[in-house]
């Protein structure tokens, strides 16, 4: 398209890749540059702010909250050399369009890089919602205004996050453990893994047991000739199932009303129900219909490609967003289910010509979405264009993870214009009178699907891996009220209740949606924080809650429990969008939130309480450290509460001793209650979740990887000798002696033999005919012996103990030989670089597992495993690295001259007499002056919102 005669115009996007695509469609007199993302944001720490502030009370948080709430913004250092090649650019063209992405993030951008480039010529506002030459045309020719409610909002909500997480995080520091953070949305994200890692903890599983009988027609006609019903009631009364048992108990629920089998019951009724006539006493037939699902959203798209291509939310954000910039998909931060006349016509041309015209019907389908508040004069996300491209046609041109995605959104969008699926669905009811007169009711069930419609294109998939696909059929014969059958097999079946499942990060998404907390922007983000900070572990596809979240948690629900209300943040949320609706001032929300006023927007309760301000400065002294840290889970057989504590090395077990013996302990080493024993203790295993600290579990904790047990006692010396855990591992003591385990040995089944020799260590092998002692130990690299500083590695841990002294000696005269060890395998190989062709390979380091092509390397993240990797990743982690190129080598010291040497040695004199005479002086001074306090330490960490 090309611009006015001799008018040049500077458009301004987000992403390089976004640049090169929209470069291709506008032609001459256009000069398309990136931003590469937020051009300036809020100090990240006190190094950021500008000198001139560094003196102001605020200049902590970056806002200045006494005056309106004003922002300090900078420039990031990763931008500066851009910013400066778009200030420059600006000065060089006579008109700015400013294409960033079409939400509020993007709104706020634009507006961020007006106020720093400050450019002196006509600025717009171009946005669209696809990467497509006739879009980024009409984007041109009409341009709009940059929308001030919108900026407002997105200006409203960061200030807001940095306010909760500067202001709650140091709470976190003094009452938990450094560094940790708090922040408005990730910290509700956790209390929702928390409270369901909870309810798994406390479930007791309970077993229930029905018959599941293989019945047989006497004379098949339509359909098959045997089908299996399950006992669904005895006598008239409900046979129990696994939703009529208290969750806690593992009892059935009081008043349930119904019969609940053992395995002796199950096995006895089937036994007796044996050779017994069945009838058929009723058949329902209703007619079957699903309608289609509706185009995806951002939290949708995340939920399906989590559950069909085990994506991580962050990896489906990031092949979308490739996705869009290269002209395939719409913008993939929406929650607007609409799609275009234009999309709907080319939805329903391509039904047509795949499926054929009775797959279309006659109307096209218009979907309402859920989400509250949603921009609905955006599109869904689809196939980009006015004619859809099938995954076919565009295979080639896309990477493996890209074509995924791609053809999941194709086929969704196409199956919400089909037909319905339509068929029937039978019920039917069998009963049988045992042997002893009882009436067994069994049941089936079944589904015939006489035209798939839609699910030709589509079929959603389930959280639940063992629920039945929505197009799978179960066909039952031909039945008819009292027609007999007959019993092939009668079969009891056991089945244990289970507890909720824990959160993937689909669920977690869907679940943060229906609360009504978070928004598309953010749903990827607020998963890889809990992940980062530490709060959540991935197993498999499972959010497992560390208990540094159970402490956080907990401190949060006792002491600011309306700042991780699931409704008090849904409302935080709602107001930000009758911000951008212009309907609210965003100062007035702030000040409410923050200072406590009534006056105008902002959450009442919060309000009431002062603020947040207030809310985490009073009564901070109130909060008990040591609570906070301890989660209680059970108290044993003896009477001794068991509870985790989490400590500044890591979680662990504490077993508190019974009243009594707790007294006498702290009696006699003269400690109060925060003093003495307070019990035995015992490590954690990592990567052992909550909910598997079991009864069990932690008995074997404390006797074979932990606390204390006795071995017995030390004949020489009548000692007791103690398995005990430490930091370092499971060791022995008695009295002052102290020896580490061997590598080769468990503490499960070591013996007191085996203790001794330990504690024997080191030991001594003779002497030496040069006088010098030669003895044999065990070290940090495995076995050795040693005479003075001469070492030699033993090959076996047992030649400690066996080790004769004329050995030892020929050993310590032979030369000593390094050895090196084999290069360990790599974890996996994973192809050559997309970038660079170099190929890519995953190794174990000593920091964990890393991808390196040679050249560079690349930490995993926390959460990664090297089998979820994908090359994609892999690629953008090195480049990355490369980016910042290597680390810079530290230049050799200058030789000194012998001058120098002199004159150093001269000023070395003169300062250690200058020394010794402030030292004099002080010394005096602090004879007189009276003893000071100790100022309090300062945190040095700056939280994250």
């Amino acid at each position: 398209m090309p611009s006015n005669a001799g008018t040049t115009r500077l458009v301004i996007v987000e992403s390089p890749a976004k640049a090169k695509t929209i470069s291709g469609y506008l032609g001459p007199g256009y000069v398309v540059e990136a931003s590469f993302g937020h051009v300036r944001d809020l100090p990240r720490n006190a190094a950021d702010v500008p000198a001139k502030y560094k003196g102001e009370p605020w200049a902590r948080l970056g806002v200045d909250v006494d005056n309106g709430f004003q922002a300090l913004y900078v420039v990031s250092a990763d931008r500066k050399q851009q910013i400066s090649k778009l200030i420059k650019l600006a000065k060089e063209v006579d008109e700015i369009f400013l294409a960033t992405d079409e939400d509020r993030e993007g709104e706020a951008i634009a507006w961020h890089l007006v106020e720093t480039l400050k450019p002196k010529v006509p600025v717009k506002r171009m946005v669209f919602h696809e990467i497509t030459k006739p879009a980024i045309q009409a984007a041109v020719a009409n341009p709009r205004e940059i929308d001030r409610d919108l900026v407002d909002a997105q200006e409203a909500r960061r200030i807001l996050d940095r306010l909760y997480g500067y202001e709650v995080s140091p709470v976190l520091w003094k009452k938990v453990m450094p560094k940790l953070s708090a922040g408005r949305v990730q910290s509700v994200a956790t209390r929702i893994v928390v409270e369901r890692e909870r309810q798994r903890m406390a479930f007791r599983t309970a077993e229930y047991w029905d018959i599941l009988a293989t019945l047989a027609v006497a004379k098949p006609g339509e359909g098959p000739r045997t089908f299996n019903a399950t006992l669904v009631a005895l006598n008239g009364d409900r046979i129990a199932t696994g939703k009529d048992f208290e969750p806690t108990t593992g009892r059935v629920r009081p008043g349930a009303g119904v019969v609940h089998l053992d395995e002796g019951g199950a096995r006895g009724l089937a036994a007796r129900l044996a050779d017994q006539p069945f009838t058929v006493t009723r058949v329902e037939e209703k007619p079957y219909r699903r309608r289609p699902y509706a185009p995806f959203i951002t939290s949708t798209l995340q939920q399906e490609a989590a559950r069909k291509m085990r994506f991580s939310s962050q990896q489906t954000m990031r092949t979308a967003q490739r996705l869009y910039e290269n002209g395939y998909i719409t913008y993939m931060r929406t929650d607007s289910v609409n799609l275009s006349e234009t999309a709907i016509a080319a939805a329903r041309r391509q039904i047509v010509e795949l499926y054929g015209e009775r797959s279309v019907p006659p109307e096209p389908r218009r979907y309402t979405g859920k989400v509250k508040n949603a921009q609905e004069a955006h599109e869904a996300i689809r196939p980009a264009g006015d004619n859809f491209r099938t995954p076919g046609e565009v295979a080639k041109e896309l990477s493996a993870e890209e074509f995924k995605l791609y053809e999941l959104i194709w086929r969704r969008t196409i199956s919400s214009q089909m037909t319905d699926a339509v068929g029937s669905s039978v019920s039917v009811r069998i009963r049988a009178v045992s042997s002893a007169k009882e009436e067994a009711d069994f049941g089936a069930t079944g589904k015939t699907i006489t035209d798939p419609g839609f699910l030709r294109a589509y079929v959603e998939s389930s959280d639940d891996e063992n629920a039945e696909a929505e197009d799978a059929e179960r066909r039952l014969p031909t039945l008819v009220k009292d027609q007999p059958l007959t019993a092939d097999e009668l079969a009891a079946q056991g089945h244990h209740t289970q507890p909720p499942a824990r959160y993937t990060e689909a669920s977690l998404v869907k679940a943060l949606e229906e609360l009504g907390i978070g928004r598309p922007s953010t749903y990827a983000s607020i998963m890889q924080t809990i992940q980062d900070r530490g709060y959540v572990v991935k197993r498999g596809q499972a959010m497992i809650p560390s208990f540094l979240a159970f402490a956080v948690i907990g401190l949060m629900e006792r002491h600011y429990p309306r700042l991780i209300d699931y409704d008090f943040t849904a409302s935080m949320e709602n107001e930000l969008d009758e911000i951008a609706g212009g309907d609210h001032a965003a100062v007035d929300f702030l000040t409410s939130f923050y200072f406590g006023s009534t006056n105008g927007a902002g959450d009442q309760a919060i309000a009431h309480a002062g603020g947040l301000k207030k809310l985490v400065t009073e009564n901070l002294s109130e909060i008990d450290a040591r609570s906070v840290n301890s989660i209680p889970l059970f108290t044993d057989d003896e009477g001794r509460e068991v509870v985790v504590r989490v400590g500044r090395y890591g979680p662990y077990l504490q077993r508190a001793l019974p009243d009594e013996q707790q007294a006498q302990a702290q009696a006699a080493s003269g400690e109060g209650e925060e003093g003495g024993s307070q019990g035995d203790r015992a490590p954690i295993p990592e990567g052992l979740a909550p909910d598997e600290l079991t009864p069990e579990k932690v008995h074997e904790l404390f006797l074979g990887g932990g606390g204390e047990r006795k071995l017995g006692d030390d004949p020489s010396t009548g000692e007791p000798i103690l398995l005990k855990s430490g930091r370092y591992g499971p060791y022995v003591a008695s009295g002052e002696r102290k020896s580490s385990l061997l590598r080769s040995q468990s503490p499960d089944s070591l013996t007191l033999d085996q203790a001794l020799q330990l504690l024997r260590l080191p030991r001594l092998v003779g002497v030496a005919p040069d006088g010098a002692e030669v003895v044999a130990n065990n070290g940090r690299y495995g076995p050795y012996v040693k005479r003075g500083d001469d070492f030699r590695s033993l090959d076996s841990e047992d030649k400690m103990f066996t080790v004769t002294l004329d050995e030892a000696l020929a050993l310590l005269a032979a030369p000593k030989t390094r050895q090196r060890r084999a290069a360990a395998p790599p974890l996996r190989e994973m192809g050559n670089d997309p970038l660079t062709e170099k190929p890519l390979v995953i190794k174990d380091g000593r920091f964990g597992p890393y991808v390196t092509d040679g050249e560079f390397n690349a930490s995993l993240r926390r959460g990664q495993t090297p089998e979820e990797l994908t090359l994609e990743q892999a690629s953008e982690m090195l480049a990355e690295k490369r980016a910042k190129g290597p680390a810079p080598k530290k230049k050799a010291a200058p030789a000194k001259k012998t001058a120098a040497k002199k004159t150093t040695t001269a000023a070395k004199k003169t300062t250690t007499a200058a020394k010794k005479t402030t030292a004099a002086k002080k010394t005096t001074a602090a004879k007189k002056a009276p003893a000071k306090k100790a100022a309090p330490r300062k945190a040095t960490s700056t939280p994250k919102e």
